[in-house]
């Protein structure tokens, strides 16, 4: 691990009490947990099929390849997983493991009893506070239930697979798929927020994506430029655009230029703000939200995106949106003269 903050003061951080996943959850995200949870006892179900087989084999296969982290194993690490999960309010705290490898990577594994694995490579790459937004990104998968649409996820995967041969059925499990890996990206999102919100350390996360872009060498970069790299990457012209769509196709993951990016428009917003103020929906409300208006902010979201993008091709599309509009007011007023001519006549 770099640099520990054992040393440094102590930071007061605002503790978010029977905070609701639902405050940092992407709109787009949030519309269908939603709808997965008004789906009453199909979570219990899955739940329980994971925790009888699946989540105790990786249990046990961590328990005897693996670190268990507590007060005396990683104890920076039990300190900064223990602290995010009380600002977030989090019970039961799920148990961490690391292991041996050199790698970038963290998980949230498991849905009945979830756990969260580090990659040493990524232990050895950032600081404390670093490491506690990555903690509470995965806390804050868990905390959601992202887990039981991973598990659907992995299934159309092999379904993609078996069908690939028959090209309806695989146009069709294709154009699934591509759906939820979409609301995966967006769901990193959401985790993203949840690590943002037990940090309380914009900084932080940012330095945090800036180390996964670059494998480390904080001293050699900057903030500034890294935020410009990202407007660069968003303001490209239409054949990049069609490009930029088949690189994001099949990952996980949004591109940690264009995470850094989403996560400071959240902040930039006063969303980040006004949780921190106490303006957070609960968890004992969860059963109230409504699924209309988790759809309506969900596509809110994506008309929003679509329309303030600088991406050529949104902007390309908008602005032939808007010519197309006004001919129609041309042409209408068009017909109302002739209209109006005939009548004359």
């Amino acid at each position: 691990m770099s640099e520990s903050n054992e040393s440094r003061p102590a930071r007061s951080r605002v503790v978010l009490r029977n905070i609701s996943s639902r405050a940092w959850e992407h709109p787009a995200d949030r519309g269908a947990l939603v709808a997965l949870r008004k789906l009453k006892g199909f979570d219990t179900v899955v739940k329980l099929v994971s925790g009888l087989f699946r989540e105790r084999k990786w249990r046990l296969l961590f328990l005897g390849a693996a670190i268990r982290v507590d007060e005396r194993q990683f104890p920076v690490l039990h300190r900064a997983l223990q602290d995010a999960a009380g600002i977030l309010d989090a019970e039961p705290v799920p148990e961490l493991f690391v292991m041996g490898d050199p790698s970038f990577n963290a998980w949230c594994i498991g849905m009945d009893k979830p756990f969260i694995l580090l990659n040493s490579g990524l232990v050895d790459l950032m600081d404390e506070d670093e490491l506690r937004w990555v903690l509470a990104h995965e806390l804050g998968h868990a905390m959601s239930g992202h887990a039981i649409y991973r598990t659907i996820l992995d299934r159309l995967l092999k379904l993609t697979r078996s069908l690939g041969a028959i090209p309806i059925a695989g146009l069709g499990a294709r154009v699934i798929l591509a759906g939820l890996m979409e609301w995966q990206r967006k769901s990193e999102l959401s985790a993203d927020r949840a690590g943002l919100l037990a940090t309380q350390d914009p900084a932080a996360a940012y330095r945090a994506l800036m180390k996964l872009a670059s494998g480390g060498h904080l001293e050699d970069l900057d903030q500034t430029s890294f935020f410009e790299q990202g407007a660069e990457y968003d303001d490209t012209d239409l054949r990049d655009s069609v490009l930029k769509i088949q690189l994001v196709e099949g990952r996980s993951h949004p591109m940690p230029v264009s995470r850094a990016s989403e996560l400071r428009k959240w902040v930039d917003s006063g969303a980040y703000t006004s949780i921190l103020a106490g303006e957070y929906p609960t968890r004992d409300t969860d059963d109230e939200a409504k699924l209309s208006e988790a759809a309506q902010d969900a596509a809110n979201s994506y008309s929003e995106a679509f329309r303030e993008t600088q991406d050529s091709l949104g902007r390309l599309v908008h602005d032939a949106a808007g010519w197309l509009g006004s001919a129609k007011v041309w042409l209408d007023d068009q017909w109302r003269r002739r209209d109006d001519d005939e009548e004359a006549s």
